[in-house]
């Protein structure tokens, strides 16, 4: 059914990706197919890591202890960005379509009242992706 799966992660969000990543890997694991974990980080300084380069490794590690949790190969992917918070969107879509993905499982959180003035990250990547996207609160 899908070749596929991408799961956007959050390093400075950990602990929100639980559900999402159980049903990332719970669908591998049904479609024999690979993961990629894939973050977004800002190019300069953040309260994750110094740099780009510093964010690609915490990324990795963390795919690693995901794979072993999980009993996958999960690769690992950054992708910098000028303004993650502007460009997160796109770059997401561009990381799915290198990656191969026909199925991007990514962590969301149940809309309030600014979510039916502004889109949220989810729901921008939703209609904006020409793969299938699996939000999950």
């Amino acid at each position: 059914m899908y070749n596929k799966i991408m799961v956007p992660v959050d390093l400075a969000h950990v602990e929100k990706l639980g559900k999402a990543i159980d049903t990332a890997t719970d669908l591998a694991k049904l479609y024999k197919i690979p993961v990629r974990f894939v973050g977004v980080t800002a190019e300069t300084p953040t309260s994750v890591a110094h740099n780009p380069a510093e964010f690609a490794a915490k990324l990795k590690a963390f795919g690693e202890a995901q794979a072993q949790a999980h009993g996958l190969t999960i690769e690992t992917a950054a992708f910098p960005s000028t303004d993650p918070s502007v460009d997160l969107e796109k770059n997401l879509v561009t990381a799915a379509h290198q990656a191969g993905a026909d199925l991007i499982v990514m962590a969301s959180h149940v809309p309030g009242l600014l979510e039916h003035i502004f889109s949220t990250h989810g729901g921008k990547v939703a209609s904006h992706a020409d793969m299938s996207v699996f939000l999950v609160r």
